[in-house]
């Protein structure tokens, strides 16, 4: 019991020094590019892009865990895909805990455009484990009629460890 009780509270300091620590930011653009803004106060990297697929940006909100998890995910690509015609992104999963971790991510989709409804995609059961980073597809049907072009953001509203 004694173990258990010192491994806890050596996580929970790693967690305690993981938000207060420095803080990064895990956006990622479509073109590769790290042209835009970024506010370390809240944990958020927003990214545009020239081409069809869409700029990206993380940002959270919630509780001391949500933030963390939130800090976690990297937004790899969002873009419309003709295929299937659905709003996709691309996201990376970065575990630097001491702990294997199960997530649950949540991306909205958005845009300047008065046509561009905002879509979720929600993926749920991310298997990271400690020290390691996973890849995941979230996906959502396309609402509109057009080429997809209106959306121009993906960000993560939600992201969380089970």
């Amino acid at each position: 019991m004694k173990i258990r009780h010192a491994r806890a509270i050596a996580v929970f300091g790693i967690a305690v020094l993981a938000l207060t620590g420095a803080r990064g930011s895990h956006g990622g653009s479509c073109s590769g590019s790290s042209s835009g803004s970024s506010s370390s106060s809240g944990g958020s990297t927003h990214h545009s892009d020239d081409d069809n697929s869409s700029g990206s940006s993380v940002s959270g909100g919630g509780s001391s865990s949500g933030n963390a998890a939130v800090r976690d995910v990297t937004i790899d690509k969002c873009a419309y895909d003709a295929a299937t015609k659905s709003l996709t992104a691309r996201i990376t999963v970065k575990n630097d805990g001491a702990l294997d971790y199960d997530y649950s991510v949540t991306m909205k989709f958005t845009g300047t455009a008065a046509t561009a409804v905002p879509a979720t995609a929600v993926k749920t059961g991310i298997a990271v484990a400690a020290g390691a980073s996973a890849s995941a597809e979230l996906s959502t049907p396309y609402p509109g009629t057009g080429d997809g072009s209106e959306y121009t953001e993906c960000e993560v509203t939600r992201a969380s460890r089970l």
